[in-house]
């Protein structure tokens, strides 16, 4: 009778999920730029630039990117090349943009690492949203003003419901929202939110081409026919321009802007 022979169990690396922050390459966290300057290679987000790359020159490069309207990478592809690059290599990089457990599909990728027994491990970043507070020098909470904040996007996949509701909060920042601020703008309005709300629209942040926009929100009703980059829009009263208050960098004089003013 054959002796049976063991099978092996299959060898993993370790894989990483590092929020690369906003865009701009100094935003990453210093864990997360040592982790990229020890990956073997790195499953990369379209919006990872050249700059940040650079951190990871040993590395080998594989652009997973998923942009709205664009041909990309679907992420169930993205799941399985997560499990093939782990079976061959011992560091693993998934880079996102921002922080990876907001708004990057990570449930999906952690549940297949898990499904295989693959060790991994979540190196936070900063989130678009604190970025372009930031960059336009306006608190998303204000003491008597705002003291709750909504992260939210109406963007849905090609197998979801489109999602028409909208959250709760004294402030509301909207990812990925060039597409869609024209309709929610018309869902707040007809809410009842004054048309006057001060809303800052953030394309690019923390990228040297950066731009910023203040405007009322019955004008964003009108939409964003001019931004081309990635968009954040930040709604509420905290948003209100302080009297003294200096420009962000990258700031424009919105038309719409100027004549509520001049009301």
């Amino acid at each position: 009778m054959a002796a049976s022979v063991a099978t092996a169990a299959p060898v993993f690396g370790k894989v990483y999920l590092v929020g690369a922050g906003p865009g701009a390459a100094d935003l990453i966290t210093l864990r997360g730029a040592r982790i990229l300057a020890l990956a073997d290679v790195v499953l990369h987000d379209a919006l990872s630039g050249a700059d940040m790359l650079a951190l990871c020159p040993q590395a080998r490069l594989i652009p997973v990117g998923k942009r709205s309207g664009q041909r990309s990478t679907a992420q169930v592809d993205i799941n399985e090349r997560l499990v093939e690059c782990a079976r061959q290599y011992q560091h693993v990089v998934r880079l996102k943009g921002g922080d990876p457990m907001l708004f990057g599909r990570a449930d999906e990728e952690l549940r297949m690492l898990e499904s295989h027994g693959i060790a991994y491990e979540i190196v936070p970043g900063i989130t678009a949203a604190l970025a372009a507070a930031a960059a336009a020098h306006q608190p998303l909470t204000k003491r008597g003003v705002a003291r709750s904040v909504s992260l939210f996007t109406s963007s849905t996949g090609a197998d979801e419901p489109h999602d028409v509701s909208m959250p709760n909060g004294d402030t509301l920042v909207q990812y990925m929202g060039g597409r869609e601020a024209a309709a929610t703008a018309l869902r707040l309005l007809e809410a009842g939110h004054a048309a006057d709300t001060p809303v800052v629209v953030v394309e690019n942040c923390s990228r040297s081409d950066q731009r910023i926009l203040r405007l009322p929100l019955a004008a964003l009703e009108q939409g964003l026919t001019s931004c081309l980059g990635p968009v954040l829009v930040m709604i509420g009263e905290a948003l209100r321009r302080r009297e003294n208050g200096l420009a962000g960098d990258g700031e424009e004089a919105h038309p719409a802007s100027m004549t509520a003013q001049a009301r």
